[in-house]
């Protein structure tokens, strides 16, 4: 393209809320973008209009190119910036090749509504997402928006509220925030029966029902946050093996044999940037860890069915992998090994003699740190109380050089 595509936010208050830069953007450009509602926001400057197709994704590389040699100007929702398509454009096309002009997003208008600090408040867009996300951010006193994903959301976002045992929660719905139009809907997640405009976000301030124990944030869940058949990395080895695989944002895991998918799970809460892919041998848990995975607020974990090595080829490149099970199985360590990049980290769970003799073989050819876990936990003998140990897990880390 002869020149930078210029991406400008627009709310609902339409041409009267741009400023005169972005008036100017959009008079100047020869094909200007956006949905239908956006594009009806501003006045016909004689440039060919271009309406999204849905999905839209897939179509704007095209659409770009077709005009390459010509000015493009992109209308977006608020801050294009946040959850919109300037960032879809930037990791597209590079940053340089992208100009955008932000408009007040609906999280500022929102939080200014509400009274809440920006910075306090815990942000989930539901455009293009599922609803499950929101089970990340539920704990009491929480402050949460969603962005809705159109009039159906709020309704969405009470059930699965009220299902977790948060019904109480006050739910305020803003309606096209910022233009002539703005309307503002209260109730409570638990009898929420109101119907809505398809642009609106909602504002959750969460409340616990007096039976919710909550989830916290922190690695090492309970077991019975999970369900499971018994096959689950349980909580205080749980806890230790996560440190171990010490995950960081924007990082890829791969859980190898994941039973119910805890790690996994656990994993991908750490920061809404980690993602995972669990791979399970059996249909039954694969299931399960799809469930969990809703239940725990991370839907987007992605499950791949089959049995370790040969379910393994092609999937992305990992930055760390555990093996919870079937590190006996013959080409297992070896594919997870030699697909880690310098800085991987590989850790492996055994509990048998014989997958601890692999363990055994694998830290003498390539180092790391070997680990004995035993937990004891406190039980009822007679009258009297006793520990009782669980089988002590061995932990093999490693570190790709």
């Amino acid at each position: 393209m002869s020149s930078p595509v210029v991406v400008v936010g627009i709310g609902a208050d339409g041409w009267d809320g741009l400023p005169d830069p972005a008036r100017r953007e959009i008079q100047r450009c020869e094909v200007l973008m956006g949905s239908a509602r956006q594009l009806a926001l501003v006045p016909d400057t004689g440039a060919e209009r271009v309406v999204w197709p849905s999905p839209m994704l897939p179509a704007v590389r095209r659409l770009l190119a077709e005009r390459e040699d010509r000015a493009v100007c992109v209308l977006a929702s608020g801050d294009p910036m946040l959850h919109g398509v300037g960032t879809t454009l930037a990791r597209m096309l590079g940053p340089e090749r992208v100009r955008v002009l932000p408009h007040p997003s609906s999280v500022s208008l929102a939080c200014a509504r509400m009274g809440w600090p920006v910075e306090d408040t815990r942000v989930v867009s539901l455009v293009g997402r599922p609803v499950e996300l929101v089970n990340r951010v539920l704990y009491p006193a929480a402050r949460v928006l969603v962005l809705s994903a159109g009039a159906d959301s709020p309704a969405q976002v009470a059930r699965l509220v009220t299902a977790q045992g948060y019904g109480a929660s006050a739910m305020t719905v803003l309606e096209r925030l910022g233009g002539s139009a703005e309307r503002v809907v209260t109730g409570t997640a638990g009898k929420w029966d109101a119907v809505v405009d398809p642009l609106n976000v909602v504002a959750l301030e969460c409340r616990a029902d007096p039976d919710v124990t909550p989830i916290p944030g922190v690695p090492g869940l309970p077991d019975e946050a999970f369900e499971h058949d018994g096959q689950l990395t349980k909580r205080e080895v749980r806890a230790v093996t996560l440190s171990r695989l010490a995950p960081l944002p924007g990082q890829v895991l791969w859980d190898v044999g994941a039973g119910a998918g805890s790690v996994a799970i656990e994993w991908m809460r750490v920061d809404p940037a980690c993602r995972a892919i669990a791979v399970e041998a059996r249909p039954d848990r694969a299931a399960r860890i799809t469930r969990n995975a809703d239940t725990l607020g991370v839907p987007t974990l992605r499950v791949v069915t089959g049995a370790a090595p040969e379910a393994l080829a092609g999937l992305e490149t990992p930055d760390a992998v555990f093996v919870g099970g079937g590190g006996t199985v013959p080409g297992v360590l070896e594919t997870c090994w030699d697909v880690l990049g310098s800085g991987g980290r590989l850790v492996v769970n055994a509990v048998t003699v014989e997958s601890e003799a692999v363990l055994a073989t694998w830290h003498a050819r390539h180092g790391g740190d070997l680990l004995r876990l035993s937990v004891h936990r406190a039980g009822p003998v007679g009258g009297f109380t006793a520990w009782r140990p669980a089988m002590p897990v061995t932990i093999w880390t490693a570190v790709r050089p």
